[in-house]
């Protein structure tokens, strides 16, 4: 044992410090930014968490400004924390914001490199695109990405490879090859269910249209609410696992407000590992 802080949790802390300073505050009539402010229980719950960071008194910010802020601040908690792990996830990678929901984005890495002539089919052909829809498109909100590795990198420790053999291989580096996608990571500081089918939406894309191996497909949030929360939480087979900003103050909140429906709810998707808190997501960007 050492009577030294832990890197991911000074990580963390300083990432729920800078959120006090720029997104979560308590209006006039005690009401946090991340709270609906119709539901009883949604203010408790997000009092609670926010009382537990310190939050300060403060004005509420507009939602569209909220979720960038939001973007911004787990995209910057992931570069230092996920990047602390190399010894764990070997790699030359890159977290990156897409901001302004660039939809040509995606088509830079090598999954979805066969988007961008679907694209600009679909942007010359009006009846293509009526047909196609809005099926592929993909805007991711944070994206970790992999360099390609040349093939001095990959004959570093023994000689592996070279101009005749594993020429197709999507991590090796060579013309006309781009990025892996690792990860796709959206961030919803609250949810609503127009918000939570958005999140499912985006996943079944990345999944549907992807050429090789399925990045990890993640979601951060800042909802108070265990039923809101199960709407994206609970179920397999699209989002690999939803992150709250603040689970063991969340669990704390709801433990104190005595709401055993809540309680219940949060345990099943604990348990199940279905939630989990914004400090587990970079060890699982290691797997």
């Amino acid at each position: 044992m050492t009577d030294k802080e832990p890197f991911i949790q000074i990580a963390r802390a300083e990432f729920h410090k800078s959120l006090l300073q720029t997104l979560l505050v308590i209006n006039e009539k005690g009401i946090p930014s991340n709270a609906d402010g119709t539901n009883k229980t949604s203010i408790s719950i997000a009092l609670g968490i926010a009382q537990r960071l310190q939050a300060e008194t403060g004005v509420r910010g507009a939602a569209q400004t909220s979720g960038n802020d939001f973007e911004s601040l787990v995209s910057k908690f992931v570069e230092v924390s996920f990047l602390r792990l190399s010894h764990l996830r070997p790699g030359n990678w890159t977290v990156q914001q897409v901001g302004n929901r660039n939809r040509g984005e995606i088509a830079k890495y090598a999954q979805y490199a066969h988007l961008a002539a679907l694209q600009q089919a679909t942007k010359d052909n009006r009846d293509l695109a009526a047909a196609l829809g809005n099926d592929y498109a993909i805007t991711p909100d944070v994206i970790v990405t992999r360099a390609l590795e040349d093939d001095e990198s990959i004959n570093g420790l023994e000689y592996l490879v070279d101009e005749t053999i594993a020429k197709r291989a999507d991590l090796r580096d060579g013309e006309n090859k781009v990025p892996l996608l690792h990860a796709s990571i959206s961030t919803k500081w609250t949810l609503r269910s127009d918000r939570a089918q958005n999140a499912r939406s985006e996943a079944l894309n990345l999944i549907r249209n992807r050429k090789g191996r399925q990045p990890h497909i993640m979601v951060v949030t800042g909802e108070p609410l265990p039923s809101r929360l199960s709407s994206l939480a609970l179920g397999t087979g699209d989002i690999d696992c939803v992150y709250h900003f603040a689970l063991d103050e969340l669990a704390a909140s709801i433990e104190e407000s005595g709401n055993s429906e809540a309680q219940d709810m949060l345990g099943i998707m604990v348990q199940g590992r279905r939630l989990k808190d914004i400090a587990d997501l970079p060890f699982d960007l290691a797997v």
